[in-house]
């Protein structure tokens, strides 16, 4: 059973021509509602993809029974809720331009309810974003913890993040958030790496590189045509920890987190165009030769 820690949010993803100065105004030109939070797609994203998962995440008192949870019921995430009564569950608001780049605003809403909260102690944990101090608790407790800083990471203190370091088997960041690491650490890139078992940086279109038992192995991307970027680095995490749930090497559960990140990207929305097993596999095949079952001892 893998765990994933973190937030379920409401996704509102907005089109505008340019980003506006400051005091400036532009016109929104598409305007939809998807579900997100990072802990949320990633547990989907396992899910689909025929992994055994739970999401511990806190929710607002409107959710029970509404399409989002459904959603996850369909799916057979296992939900292990902090309902908090009186607040909205989490929104994000993202804004895309015409040149392809991206602004991101969150409102944490019923999320705050991690800060009072005690974790319990799992076995099998992904740290998604979330409350730095509950995050620092589960890796304390947990068993075996990858953990994502995303956007949160501006969140954590010195102390904090040492701590989140100190305790983790895998590091998923892409290279602005490895760079941010390392300045509020005050060491170099291979000092940061060096100190965690698996680190693995994803790098756009430039492909994921995999830092393990003193080596580096590259990845590329899976072309496809990009219709939006956002929540590829979920997907990401969603293949490769089913993946390695299954028993697959480090390598090869990087090569399945690539095909299904490719997946993602194609349709807008984090969820809406996740692979299940088979179609994965198929992508695959076509791109890093024959997916063969894993090796067991």
């Amino acid at each position: 059973m893998i765990t994933v820690v973190g937030h379920t949010a409401i996704d509102h993803i907005c089109k505008v021509p340019v980003f506006p100065e400051r005091h400036g105004s532009v016109p929104v030109t598409d305007h939809k509602v998807y579900y997100g939070g990072g802990a949320a797609n990633i547990a989907t994203g396992i899910a689909k993809l025929g992994g055994k998962c739970e999401l511990l995440s806190a929710v607002g008192d409107e959710f029970e029974g509404s399409d989002y949870d459904n959603w996850l019921t369909s799916l057979g995430v296992g939900k292990r809720f902090i309902v908090v009564d009186g607040k909205r569950t989490a929104t994000c608001f993202l804004f895309n331009d015409e040149a392809g780049d991206q602004m991101t605003f969150f409102e944490w809403g019923a999320s705050r309810a991690f800060a009072e909260s005690e974790p319990p102690a799992l076995d099998f944990v992904h740290m998604a974003t979330a409350d730095p101090g509950y995050n620092v608790k589960v890796a304390e407790k947990a068993g075996f913890s990858s953990f994502d800083p995303g956007q949160d990471l501006i969140n954590y203190s010195k102390e904090q993040l040492e701590a989140i370091i100190e305790n983790i088997d895998i590091l998923f960041a892409n290279l602005h958030e490895v760079r941010r690491m390392t300045k509020m650490l005050g060491v170099q890139e291979d000092e940061l790496i060096g100190r965690i078992p698996v680190s693995i940086v994803t790098m756009s279109g430039d492909g994921s590189e995999i830092h393990a038992e003193g080596r580096v192995h590259k990845i590329p991307v899976v072309p496809v045509k990009l219709a939006d970027p956002t929540g590829a680095g979920d997907a990401y995490r969603a293949g490769f920890l089913t993946a390695y749930q299954k028993g697959y090497d480090i390598l090869t559960a990087c090569k399945i987190g690539t095909v299904s990140a490719s997946f993602t990207v194609e349709v807008i929305g984090c969820q809406t165009n996740l692979p299940d097993w088979k179609v994965m596999s198929a992508r695959y095949n076509e791109n890093f030769g024959r997916l063969k079952e894993p090796k067991t001892e």
